[in-house]
């Protein structure tokens, strides 16, 4: 192969029991290169950058790395050869230091003794070279989320690595720490590093990136170079979702008939509480009520004081025409309220439980006699909502954390239908979810209101909110800045209200 190359993966294949999780996949990465990785939930992103760094040991293929040949990679070799692999879960440790996150495992010693000084000395030069203001002395868990990212990013470089492997790099962060992160991201370009960027934003694919691979069902399917001509993204955004879905997608949005009903299923009347002030709103049963604002905004507070995580300090909750209190998540769910959280994994399920278990958590009490567990009805109500809501798995004894992040997503929903919920809270629905995934979650959710449930929808992405919404309420700095009908949907318009001013042409109806 080319010596241009710094990274060749050749024929990968992985295979679990039962699953095939890569069939054959190659993929060469120049040297000082950005190559975008897409493909659909589950197609095998994971797995294949998980071959690179030695977490998962390929069943057959060939890495190659600066033209050296290994049939296997470990962690260790792969750190020896320069890979560094940024997860969307960071792996810092809050409680130390953003100099002892960069050495940890590898503390720069004085003999015996731990030299705090010199790695706070590296620690600087490190983000000195790419050009952020950290404190080396500061603990990780004082710090944002973007600087956060910017340890393990520092980290990579302190370590010279030649290869960054960035895995949805953007999710967890706002507007103004994605453009920070950019701006990182070319600079280590610029010097000569080479980055795997995975993301389901395209947008961010061709701001980025100089060529895209794309991969589908365990399989490589095709290599783009990326044109930034704007007049020429639109087409090649449709190439490329057609490429990572393996269809046409005409709408991003299904149709859904209307299906308001005058039955008002929630009712938030001036409510103050988790930091929230003054909240008030009706949803109607088959309306999704969109929430939309900047990050910070207190969407998630007040999704958490219904759902009973947060107390409410003030004000009444009426829902299904009674005013509720909820003390805990478990009265909630037992009124029929539910919420899938914006952190899925941390707090929507157990990842290391089985769909089965999963799906049954919330009915135990009604599958039970005598505390025993009527183990026919618990099978057959997984099979149902799996068969329902097509959850790609092998059987419902496989582990959530071995899905796909559409489908761990399913299996949470499952669950609240499972348990009958009346209202549903979803809070960022399809935060890194891919396109073809989106379209699914969007036509549960059309089902959903079409069968008369209430959906409350936080999302920060403009375009899910104006195109799933029937309403939109704006919150800024944990106040209610206004609601905006159907008709009036506008990103310019939401987006003054998410910055905490009233449009000039709303201010006469305040």
């Amino acid at each position: 192969m080319s010596e241009d190359y710094v990274l060749e993966l050749e024929h990968i294949r992985k295979e679990y029991p039962g699953v095939i999780a890569l069939k054959d996949v190659t993929l060469q990465l120049r040297r000082g290169e950005i190559l975008g990785l897409i493909g659909e939930n589950g197609a095998g992103k994971s797995t294949l950058i998980k071959c690179c760094s030695g977490a998962v040991i390929p069943t057959s293929g060939k890495i190659k790395i600066n033209g050296k040949e290994f049939t296997r990679m470990t962690p260790q070799l792969a750190a020896e050869n320069g890979i560094a692999i940024i997860y969307q879960e960071f792996n810092n440790v809050g409680e130390l230091s953003a100099a002892e996150n960069m050495f940890l495992g590898r503390p720069i010693r004085k003999g015996i003794v731990i030299d705090r000084k010199a790695m706070e000395e590296e620690a600087a030069k490190a983000f000195e070279q790419l050009r952020i203001k950290i404190n080396p002395k500061e603990l990780v868990k004082n710090l944002s989320v973007g600087y956060q990212q910017m340890v393990e990013i520092a980290k990579a470089i302190q370590q010279n690595a030649q290869v960054l492997i960035m895995d949805e790099p953007s999710a967890p962060l706002t507007t103004n720490e994605v453009e920070s992160m950019f701006k990182v991201v070319e600079l280590l370009k610029s010097k000569g590093v080479s980055i795997i960027y995975i993301s389901h934003r395209l947008e961010e694919i061709f701001r980025l990136s100089d060529r895209v691979e794309v991969i589908r069902d365990g399989e490589y399917v095709d290599t783009l170079i990326t044109d930034k001509d704007p007049a020429t993204i639109p087409d090649q955004v449709n190439d490329l979702i057609k490429l990572m879905v393996g269809r046409e997608m005409t709408q991003k949005y299904p149709p859904r008939k209307p299906c308001i009903r005058d039955e008002v299923v929630l009712e938030l009347a001036h409510v103050y509480g988790n930091g929230d002030q003054d909240i008030s709103f009706k949803v109607h049963a088959g309306e999704v009520l969109g929430l939309g604002g900047l990050v910070g905004a207190g969407r998630t507070e007040i999704a958490q004081v219904i759902f009973g995580a947060r107390p409410k300090e003030s004000g009444k909750i009426i829902f299904m025409g009674k005013e509720i209190n909820p003390k805990s998540p478990r009265e909630a769910i037992n009124l029929g309220i539910a919420l899938l959280p914006e952190d899925r994994k941390r707090h929507g399920a157990l990842l290391t439980n089985s769909i089965k278990n999963n799906i049954s958590m919330p009915i135990y009490e009604r599958i039970s006699k005598a505390s025993v567990i009527n183990s026919k009805i618990e099978r057959s109500t997984a099979e149902q909502y799996r068969e329902d809501i097509q959850i790609k798995c092998p059987s419902i004894y496989q582990l959530v954390k071995n899905l796909s992040g559409g489908n761990q997503q399913k299996v949470i929903l499952s669950k609240w239908l499972a348990a009958q919920s009346k209202l549903i809270i979803f809070d960022e629905p399809t935060r890194g979810i891919d396109v073809g995934a989106k379209f699914e979650i969007y036509k549960l959710i059309n089902d959903l209101v079409e069968q008369g449930c209430a959906i409350l929808m936080i999302s920060s992405e403009m375009e899910e909110l104006i195109g799933m919404s029937d309403r939109i309420i704006v919150l800024a700095e944990n106040k209610m800045m206004g609601e905006l009908q159907k008709d009036e949907f506008n990103s310019d318009t939401i987006m003054t209200y998410a910055s905490g001013i009233v449009p000039a042409n709303k201010r006469e109806a305040v």
